[in-house]
């Protein structure tokens, strides 16, 4: 579980179950706003929001451990469509929840007006590293919108993410709030780990949330972020960066990629080991 001292501020929330989560704010069409937030300061948020919001309660847990695996083309056509600032982009990715053991193969799709639609397919766990068993789901979810890498492109893992994630409903709007802690990035050469920031997002029809305007108060702006996009940004300095050269320049601090560039296959991180390792301070 995370060590950040949130947990007996999440233990004084009123709590909501998973079934109720997904009935009022399922969101698989929705507007995201993401915000860096120091970890020193999530005690505060959270005390502010306790009136306002309901924590995820599962088994008596209120904080779990996330692992999702990037795919993209060998000419990273996803990263692109992000660096370039396409109108319509999509991620490929697996999510797998590890304290249930449960996963989805997921297709996100970026439209007009910041619009996210997200397609999901229960997955088999041992398939996290994969799209093999899913590539007709993956082709007709990008297919539908016209979108992704021509039929029989290569679809690999390029990047992994680990993190835990505490979930808030807020039931005035029925809309959701994560916020993540722990952030760790592994490409087949490097590791990256971000101690000190969190990352806070909101996810509505489309008006702000009490969230939005309590950070908005507190001088905090929505920042370009994507796990995917910057954290391989972060990793691998010689891919174009422009959407996210602020957060990169302001959050992250590059060390020298002493493996970056091996060519060892990528694997999910419970089974990785023997990786040069780089760590992001907060500016």
């Amino acid at each position: 579980m995370t060590t950040i001292p949130i947990t007996p501020v999440l233990d004084r929330m009123a709590a909501v179950g998973l079934g109720e989560l997904v009935e009022r704010a399922a969101l698989q069409t929705r507007v995201d706003r993401k915000y860096l937030v120091p970890t020193e300061s999530l005690p505060r948020l959270l005390e502010q929001l306790r009136p306002l919001a309901r924590v995820l309660d599962i088994d008596g847990e209120r904080t779990f451990r996330y692992e999702s695996v990037y795919f993209d083309t060998p000419e990273l056509v996803s990263y692109h469509c992000a660096a370039y600032r396409r109108r319509r982009r999509f991620k490929v990715r697996t999510r797998t929840y590890v304290d249930s053991a449960q996963c989805w193969l997921e297709v996100k799709i970026s439209g007009a007006r910041g619009n996210i639609t997200k397609h999901r397919l229960p997955y088999h766990p041992r398939d996290c590293g994969t799209v093999r068993p899913g590539r007709d789901f993956v082709e007709e979810a990008l297919g539908r919108e016209s979108l992704g890498p021509a039929a029989g492109s290569d679809l690999d893992p390029v990047l992994v993410t680990d993190y835990h994630r505490t979930t808030l409903l807020l039931p005035d709007t029925d809309s959701r709030v994560t916020v993540d802690t722990g952030l760790i990035w592994r490409d087949p050469g490097s590791v990256l780990r971000l101690p000190g920031v969190a990352v806070v997002e909101t996810k509505s029809t489309s008006a702000a949330t009490p969230v939005d305007r309590m950070l908005w108060q507190a001088g905090i702006r929505p920042a370009r972020i994507s796990k995917y996009a910057t954290g391989l940004a972060a990793l691998r300095l010689d891919l174009p960066d422009a959407p996210w050269r602020r957060t990169l320049r302001r959050h992250f601090r590059a060390a020298a990629p002493s493996l970056r560039g091996a060519g060892s296959p990528l694997v999910p991180a419970t089974t990785l080991s023997h990786r040069s390792e780089q760590e992001a301070s907060c500016a």
